[in-house]
Protein backbone atom coordinates (compact mmCIF):
# COMPACT_ATOMS: atom_id res chain seq x y z
CA UNK A 1 0.00 0.00 0.00
CA UNK A 2 1.78 3.45 -1.14
CA UNK A 3 1.83 6.61 0.96
CA UNK A 4 2.65 9.58 -0.90
CA UNK A 5 5.94 11.50 0.82
CA UNK A 6 4.50 14.89 0.97
CA UNK A 7 1.26 16.05 -1.11
CA UNK A 8 2.13 20.24 -0.81
CA UNK A 9 -0.25 21.17 -3.44
CA UNK A 10 1.91 24.37 -4.30
CA UNK A 11 0.20 25.64 -7.19
CA UNK A 12 1.09 23.15 -9.66
CA UNK A 13 -0.84 21.67 -12.27
CA UNK A 14 -2.36 18.06 -11.62
CA UNK A 15 -2.82 15.12 -14.49
CA UNK A 16 -3.50 11.23 -14.77
CA UNK A 17 -4.43 9.98 -17.54
CA UNK A 18 -6.06 6.26 -16.99
CA UNK A 19 -4.94 3.80 -18.82
CA UNK A 20 -8.52 1.93 -20.72
CA UNK A 21 -8.60 -0.90 -18.83
CA UNK A 22 -8.30 1.13 -15.17
CA UNK A 23 -10.81 2.03 -13.23
CA UNK A 24 -10.28 4.06 -10.66
CA UNK A 25 -12.16 4.29 -7.15
CA UNK A 26 -11.31 7.09 -4.04
CA UNK A 27 -12.07 6.17 -0.65
CA UNK A 28 -13.04 8.85 2.20
CA UNK A 29 -13.09 7.89 5.71
CA UNK A 30 -14.54 9.76 8.13
CA UNK A 31 -15.78 8.85 11.64
CA UNK A 32 -19.39 8.49 11.38
CA UNK A 33 -22.57 9.22 13.59
CA UNK A 34 -26.00 8.58 14.72
CA UNK A 35 -28.40 9.33 12.42
CA UNK A 36 -31.32 9.39 14.96
CA UNK A 37 -31.53 9.28 18.78
CA UNK A 38 -32.01 5.48 18.88
CA UNK A 39 -28.41 5.45 17.00
CA UNK A 40 -26.90 6.78 19.54
CA UNK A 41 -25.90 4.41 22.34
CA UNK A 42 -24.39 1.70 19.80
CA UNK A 43 -22.58 4.46 18.17
CA UNK A 44 -21.10 5.25 21.30
CA UNK A 45 -20.74 1.26 21.90
CA UNK A 46 -18.96 1.28 18.76
CA UNK A 47 -16.66 4.32 19.26
CA UNK A 48 -15.58 2.85 22.99
CA UNK A 49 -14.71 -0.55 21.38
CA UNK A 50 -12.50 1.05 19.31
CA UNK A 51 -8.65 0.18 21.20
CA UNK A 52 -7.79 3.46 19.49
CA UNK A 53 -10.06 5.15 21.69
CA UNK A 54 -9.71 3.89 24.56
CA UNK A 55 -6.09 2.70 24.84
CA UNK A 56 -6.29 -0.04 27.44
CA UNK A 57 -2.81 -2.00 28.75
CA UNK A 58 -2.28 -5.58 27.39
CA UNK A 59 -3.46 -7.57 30.48
CA UNK A 60 -6.58 -5.47 30.49
CA UNK A 61 -7.47 -6.31 26.31
CA UNK A 62 -9.99 -8.42 27.50
CA UNK A 63 -12.16 -5.36 29.31
CA UNK A 64 -12.41 -3.60 26.10
CA UNK A 65 -16.08 -4.72 24.97
CA UNK A 66 -17.10 -4.68 28.70
CA UNK A 67 -15.51 -1.18 29.54
CA UNK A 68 -17.30 0.06 26.25
CA UNK A 69 -20.80 -1.14 27.16
CA UNK A 70 -20.60 0.47 30.71
CA UNK A 71 -18.92 3.99 29.41
CA UNK A 72 -22.04 3.90 26.27
CA UNK A 73 -24.78 3.35 28.41
CA UNK A 74 -23.50 5.92 30.81
CA UNK A 75 -22.94 8.69 28.43
CA UNK A 76 -26.14 7.59 25.87
CA UNK A 77 -28.60 10.28 28.11
CA UNK A 78 -26.69 13.09 27.88
CA UNK A 79 -25.16 12.59 24.24
CA UNK A 80 -29.02 11.86 23.04
CA UNK A 81 -29.62 15.54 24.74
CA UNK A 82 -27.04 16.93 22.92
CA UNK A 83 -28.09 15.63 19.55
CA UNK A 84 -31.44 16.62 20.00
CA UNK A 85 -30.68 20.16 20.51
CA UNK A 86 -28.98 20.03 16.79
CA UNK A 87 -32.02 18.40 15.30
CA UNK A 88 -32.39 14.78 16.42
CA UNK A 89 -29.06 13.25 14.83
CA UNK A 90 -25.59 13.50 12.72
CA UNK A 91 -25.79 15.37 9.05
CA UNK A 92 -22.11 14.05 8.92
CA UNK A 93 -23.49 11.10 6.63
CA UNK A 94 -25.51 13.30 4.71
CA UNK A 95 -22.59 16.26 4.23
CA UNK A 96 -19.92 13.59 3.51
CA UNK A 97 -21.79 11.94 0.49
CA UNK A 98 -21.93 15.52 -0.78
CA UNK A 99 -18.47 15.74 -0.77
CA UNK A 100 -17.88 12.63 -1.98
CA UNK A 101 -19.93 13.68 -4.65
CA UNK A 102 -18.32 17.17 -5.21
CA UNK A 103 -14.53 15.38 -5.25
CA UNK A 104 -15.84 13.04 -8.16
CA UNK A 105 -17.27 15.81 -10.59
CA UNK A 106 -13.91 17.99 -9.61
CA UNK A 107 -12.27 14.96 -10.61
CA UNK A 108 -14.64 14.70 -13.69
CA UNK A 109 -13.60 18.36 -14.51
CA UNK A 110 -9.88 16.77 -14.27
CA UNK A 111 -10.39 14.26 -17.00
CA UNK A 112 -10.36 11.80 -14.33
CA UNK A 113 -13.34 9.78 -13.71
CA UNK A 114 -13.54 7.92 -10.47
CA UNK A 115 -16.01 6.34 -8.68
CA UNK A 116 -15.73 7.77 -4.95
CA UNK A 117 -16.69 5.91 -1.62
CA UNK A 118 -17.55 6.67 1.73
CA UNK A 119 -16.53 4.34 4.33
CA UNK A 120 -17.24 5.04 8.66
CA UNK A 121 -15.75 4.05 11.16
CA UNK A 122 -17.93 4.01 13.66
CA UNK A 123 -21.44 4.06 11.99
CA UNK A 124 -23.33 3.18 8.40
CA UNK A 125 -21.72 2.89 6.10
CA UNK A 126 -18.98 0.97 7.55
CA UNK A 127 -15.74 1.28 6.27
CA UNK A 128 -16.50 -3.08 5.85
CA UNK A 129 -19.33 -1.89 3.99
CA UNK A 130 -17.66 0.87 1.23
CA UNK A 131 -14.72 -1.69 0.65
CA UNK A 132 -17.10 -4.49 -0.25
CA UNK A 133 -18.52 -2.48 -3.00
CA UNK A 134 -15.42 -1.39 -4.40
CA UNK A 135 -14.45 -5.06 -4.85
CA UNK A 136 -17.92 -5.09 -6.21
CA UNK A 137 -17.56 -2.69 -8.60
CA UNK A 138 -13.96 -3.98 -10.02
CA UNK A 139 -12.42 -0.88 -8.91
CA UNK A 140 -8.20 -1.79 -10.20
CA UNK A 141 -6.75 1.31 -8.40
CA UNK A 142 -7.77 3.05 -5.48
CA UNK A 143 -6.99 5.76 -3.21
CA UNK A 144 -7.81 6.35 0.50
CA UNK A 145 -8.57 10.14 1.51
CA UNK A 146 -9.11 10.04 5.19
CA UNK A 147 -11.19 13.03 5.60
CA UNK A 148 -8.90 14.09 8.58
CA UNK A 149 -6.37 17.00 7.44
CA UNK A 150 -4.06 15.88 10.66
CA UNK A 151 -2.75 12.83 11.47
CA UNK A 152 -4.13 10.89 14.63
CA UNK A 153 -3.58 7.76 15.95
CA UNK A 154 -7.27 7.72 17.43
CA UNK A 155 -8.46 9.40 13.83
CA UNK A 156 -6.51 8.41 10.04
CA UNK A 157 -4.76 5.63 12.38
CA UNK A 158 -7.61 3.44 13.53
CA UNK A 159 -9.53 4.38 10.05
CA UNK A 160 -6.73 2.88 8.03
CA UNK A 161 -6.20 0.13 10.56
CA UNK A 162 -9.26 -1.33 9.61
CA UNK A 163 -8.76 -1.11 6.28
CA UNK A 164 -5.32 -2.64 6.13
CA UNK A 165 -7.24 -5.90 8.23
CA UNK A 166 -9.54 -5.82 5.59
CA UNK A 167 -7.26 -6.10 2.63
CA UNK A 168 -5.41 -8.27 3.86
CA UNK A 169 -7.88 -10.77 4.66
CA UNK A 170 -8.73 -11.12 0.95
CA UNK A 171 -6.33 -12.32 -1.91
CA UNK A 172 -8.51 -9.96 -4.57
CA UNK A 173 -8.22 -6.74 -2.29
CA UNK A 174 -4.45 -7.65 -1.08
CA UNK A 175 -3.26 -7.23 -5.02
CA UNK A 176 -5.03 -4.39 -5.50
CA UNK A 177 -2.82 -1.15 -6.35
CA UNK A 178 -3.85 1.33 -3.00
CA UNK A 179 -2.18 5.27 -2.30
CA UNK A 180 -3.10 6.20 1.15
CA UNK A 181 -3.18 10.10 1.93
CA UNK A 182 -2.11 9.92 6.01
CA UNK A 183 -2.28 13.89 6.04
CA UNK A 184 -2.89 16.28 3.94
CA UNK A 185 -3.30 19.96 6.42
CA UNK A 186 0.07 21.69 4.84
CA UNK A 187 -1.72 21.47 1.23
CA UNK A 188 -2.04 24.89 0.27
CA UNK A 189 -5.15 24.67 -0.88
CA UNK A 190 -6.55 23.41 2.61
CA UNK A 191 -4.79 26.66 3.76
CA UNK A 192 -5.67 29.16 1.20
CA UNK A 193 -9.10 27.92 1.81
CA UNK A 194 -9.01 28.16 5.87
CA UNK A 195 -7.65 31.33 5.14
CA UNK A 196 -10.77 32.36 3.13
CA UNK A 197 -13.04 31.38 5.61
CA UNK A 198 -11.64 33.13 8.24
CA UNK A 199 -10.85 36.14 6.63
CA UNK A 200 -14.36 36.36 5.52
CA UNK A 201 -15.75 35.64 9.05
CA UNK A 202 -13.55 38.71 10.46
CA UNK A 203 -15.04 41.09 8.40
CA UNK A 204 -18.33 40.41 10.25
CA UNK A 205 -16.95 42.13 13.33
CA UNK A 206 -17.28 45.80 13.85
CA UNK A 207 -13.87 45.85 14.39
CA UNK A 208 -12.08 42.78 12.68
CA UNK A 209 -8.69 44.09 13.91
CA UNK A 210 -9.45 43.60 17.64
CA UNK A 211 -10.56 40.22 17.29
CA UNK A 212 -9.15 37.04 18.89
CA UNK A 213 -9.15 34.19 16.45
CA UNK A 214 -9.67 31.02 18.84
CA UNK A 215 -8.52 28.09 16.95
CA UNK A 216 -10.32 24.86 18.29
CA UNK A 217 -9.24 21.46 17.84
CA UNK A 218 -10.00 18.13 18.52
CA UNK A 219 -8.28 16.71 21.78
CA UNK A 220 -6.64 13.63 22.38
CA UNK A 221 -5.15 11.86 25.60
CA UNK A 222 -1.91 13.36 25.94
CA UNK A 223 -0.45 9.66 26.55
CA UNK A 224 -1.19 9.36 22.91
CA UNK A 225 1.52 12.21 22.35
CA UNK A 226 4.03 11.39 24.63
CA UNK A 227 3.95 7.71 25.10
CA UNK A 228 2.43 6.71 21.63
CA UNK A 229 3.96 9.21 19.47
CA UNK A 230 1.10 10.68 17.75
CA UNK A 231 2.09 13.34 15.81
CA UNK A 232 -1.33 15.01 16.06
CA UNK A 233 -0.08 17.63 18.37
CA UNK A 234 3.31 19.05 16.02
CA UNK A 235 0.90 18.61 12.73
CA UNK A 236 -2.12 20.74 14.24
CA UNK A 237 0.55 23.26 15.43
CA UNK A 238 2.56 23.81 11.70
CA UNK A 239 -1.18 23.55 10.19
CA UNK A 240 -1.95 27.09 12.48
CA UNK A 241 1.02 28.44 11.86
CA UNK A 242 0.79 27.80 7.94
CA UNK A 243 -2.62 29.41 8.10
CA UNK A 244 -1.65 32.50 10.72
CA UNK A 245 1.46 33.12 7.39
CA UNK A 246 -1.21 33.43 4.85
CA UNK A 247 -3.50 35.54 6.64
CA UNK A 248 -0.47 37.54 7.60
CA UNK A 249 0.14 38.19 3.59
CA UNK A 250 -2.80 39.37 3.28
CA UNK A 251 -2.20 41.80 5.90
CA UNK A 252 -4.31 40.42 8.45
CA UNK A 253 -2.39 40.07 11.73
CA UNK A 254 -5.04 39.16 14.63
CA UNK A 255 -3.62 37.58 17.91
CA UNK A 256 -4.67 34.06 17.86
CA UNK A 257 -4.46 30.93 20.48
CA UNK A 258 -5.21 26.93 20.03
CA UNK A 259 -7.55 24.85 21.97
CA UNK A 260 -8.25 21.51 22.50
CA UNK A 261 -11.95 20.47 23.36
CA UNK A 262 -14.11 17.23 23.20
CA UNK A 263 -12.34 15.82 26.73
CA UNK A 264 -14.09 12.58 27.50
CA UNK A 265 -13.26 10.94 30.96
CA UNK A 266 -10.89 11.74 33.25
CA UNK A 267 -7.55 11.13 31.07
CA UNK A 268 -5.20 14.01 31.40
CA UNK A 269 -5.97 15.50 26.96
CA UNK A 270 -3.86 18.01 25.48
CA UNK A 271 -3.70 21.40 26.78
CA UNK A 272 -5.29 24.36 26.70
CA UNK A 273 -8.71 23.00 26.93
CA UNK A 274 -10.81 25.21 25.17
CA UNK A 275 -13.28 25.95 28.22
CA UNK A 276 -10.43 27.53 30.23
CA UNK A 277 -9.07 29.25 27.53
CA UNK A 278 -12.30 31.06 26.86
CA UNK A 279 -13.14 32.06 30.51
CA UNK A 280 -9.09 33.24 30.65
CA UNK A 281 -9.73 35.19 27.43
CA UNK A 282 -13.04 37.00 28.96
CA UNK A 283 -11.19 37.43 32.56
CA UNK A 284 -8.15 39.47 30.13
CA UNK A 285 -10.70 41.71 29.12
CA UNK A 286 -11.18 40.04 25.19
CA UNK A 287 -14.23 41.57 24.24
CA UNK A 288 -14.67 39.76 20.22
CA UNK A 289 -13.99 35.70 20.08
CA UNK A 290 -13.63 34.25 16.65
CA UNK A 291 -13.74 30.27 16.97
CA UNK A 292 -11.93 28.55 14.04
CA UNK A 293 -13.02 24.33 14.32
CA UNK A 294 -9.75 23.63 13.01
CA UNK A 295 -9.72 19.50 12.74
CA UNK A 296 -13.42 19.42 11.13
CA UNK A 297 -14.04 19.87 7.79
CA UNK A 298 -17.45 18.93 7.98
CA UNK A 299 -19.97 20.21 10.96
CA UNK A 300 -21.24 17.54 13.23
CA UNK A 301 -21.85 17.55 17.44
CA UNK A 302 -18.91 19.06 17.79
CA UNK A 303 -19.11 22.62 15.58
CA UNK A 304 -22.86 22.63 15.69
CA UNK A 305 -23.34 21.88 19.56
CA UNK A 306 -20.17 22.19 21.60
CA UNK A 307 -19.07 25.15 19.70
CA UNK A 308 -22.08 26.96 18.87
CA UNK A 309 -23.86 26.57 21.99
CA UNK A 310 -21.59 25.41 25.06
CA UNK A 311 -18.91 27.63 23.97
CA UNK A 312 -20.59 30.74 22.43
CA UNK A 313 -22.49 30.77 26.13
CA UNK A 314 -19.38 30.16 27.98
CA UNK A 315 -18.28 32.96 25.72
CA UNK A 316 -20.96 35.15 26.58
CA UNK A 317 -20.73 34.29 30.53
CA UNK A 318 -17.29 35.00 30.82
CA UNK A 319 -17.68 38.54 29.29
CA UNK A 320 -17.02 38.25 25.57
CA UNK A 321 -19.26 40.47 23.60
CA UNK A 322 -18.85 39.34 20.21
CA UNK A 323 -18.54 35.83 19.22
CA UNK A 324 -18.19 34.45 15.51
CA UNK A 325 -16.85 30.53 14.43
CA UNK A 326 -15.91 29.63 10.77
CA UNK A 327 -17.95 27.46 9.07
CA UNK A 328 -16.88 23.73 8.31
CA UNK A 329 -14.77 23.24 4.98
CA UNK A 330 -17.99 21.37 3.79
CA UNK A 331 -18.02 21.74 -0.27
CA UNK A 332 -16.35 25.13 -0.77
CA UNK A 333 -14.94 24.74 -3.90
CA UNK A 334 -11.04 25.40 -3.58
CA UNK A 335 -11.35 22.80 -0.76
CA UNK A 336 -12.80 19.93 -2.82
CA UNK A 337 -10.49 21.26 -6.10
CA UNK A 338 -7.62 20.52 -3.79
CA UNK A 339 -8.77 17.30 -1.91
CA UNK A 340 -9.37 16.54 -6.56
CA UNK A 341 -5.44 17.70 -6.82
CA UNK A 342 -4.34 15.80 -3.81
CA UNK A 343 -5.99 12.37 -5.38
CA UNK A 344 -4.36 12.84 -9.00
CA UNK A 345 -1.09 13.40 -7.04
CA UNK A 346 -1.79 9.98 -5.25
CA UNK A 347 -2.05 8.08 -8.05
CA UNK A 348 1.11 7.24 -9.32
CA UNK A 349 2.22 5.87 -5.81
CA UNK A 350 -0.02 3.36 -5.56
CA UNK A 351 1.26 -0.79 -5.52
CA UNK A 352 -0.50 -3.63 -3.70
CA UNK A 353 -0.79 -3.94 0.14
CA UNK A 354 0.48 -7.91 -0.09
CA UNK A 355 4.22 -5.72 -1.18
CA UNK A 356 3.85 -3.72 1.74
CA UNK A 357 3.55 -6.26 4.23
CA UNK A 358 6.12 -8.89 3.70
Amino acid sequence: MGTPPCLTGVEEKSHYTLAADEKLGVLLLNTGGPETLNDVQPFLYNLFSDPDVIRLPRLFKFLQRPLAKLVSVFLALRTKERYAAIGGGSPLRRLTDEQADALRMALEDKNVHADVYVGMRYWYPFIEQAVQQIKRDGITKLVVLPLFPQFSISTTGSSIGVFRYIFRQDAYLSRLPVSVILSWYQRHGYIKSMADLIETELGKFGKPEEVMVLFSAHGVPISYVEDAGDPYKDQMEECIYLITQELKARGIGNDHTLAYQSRVGPLQWLKPYTTEVLVELGRKGVKSVLAVPISFVSEHIETLEEIDMGYKDLALGSGIENWGRVPALGCTSSFIRDLADAVVEALPFAKALESDCA
